[in-house]
């Protein structure tokens, strides 16, 4: 199984964000889970890779290349690809893999999360989105997403589109647990 994790690159965040990276990496490991993410060294990022190594995994990092020239990649993560432009940088965290996990972040996080969940309301992304709600980070998000289907911008069955969790040890189960999304999804992605 091989998942994509989106997360923050800041270092001046509360340490509750950095233990519950830890024990999801932990957990991913722990369950021969491959990661995928940013390939960044510092904040939750750097927490990641340095979990997943330190304890046997495998991880790749997926960077532009202009964030390599200013040295924002991980140098012990063994694996990794450099793409030109942030768009390829998306493009390619979505390929080959069995679900999203997304960690606190900060707009690019919540760029690449809400662009994934519009793919998969299109029907062109199939897999499980798991949103790691530590501490409540993500309540304004899951209100506003939720007000989307209320006020009718989305369709109610749209709420399946993602899945938000509140401890580490549930990330896992909730992404083996979830069925993959319906390719027809374009179907209904207009509310009308």
């Amino acid at each position: 199984m091989k998942v994509c994790v989106y997360c923050a690159s800041s270092a001046k965040i509360a340490d509750e964000y950095f233990k519950a990276t830890e024990a999801v990496a932990r957990e991913l490991v722990q369950n021969d889970i491959e990661v995928i993410f940013g390939g960044g060294a510092t904040g939750l990022m750097g927490q990641l890779a340095d979990t997943v190594l330190k304890h046997g995994g495998k991880i790749k990092g997926i960077m532009p290349q202009f964030m390599n020239e200013i040295e924002w990649a991980h140098r012990g993560v063994p694996d990794f690809e450099f793409t030109e432009t942030m768009h390829e940088r998306k493009a390619k965290f979505l390929e080959g893999i069995d679900g999203l996990v997304t960690l606190p972040g900060g707009s690019g996080t919540l760029e690449e999360l809400l662009e994934a969940i519009t793919l998969k309301r299109l029907g062109q992304f199939s897999k499980p989105i798991v949103i790691l709600n530590t501490n409540g980070y993500y309540d304004p998000l899951r209100q506003m997403l939720e007000r989307s289907v209320t006020e009718n911008f989305m369709h109610e069955k749209h709420l399946e589109l993602w899945q938000f969790v509140s401890f580490p040890h549930q990330v896992v189960p909730t992404l083996k647990g979830t069925n993959e999304w319906d390719e027809d999804a374009i179907n209904f992605a207009t509310h009308k």
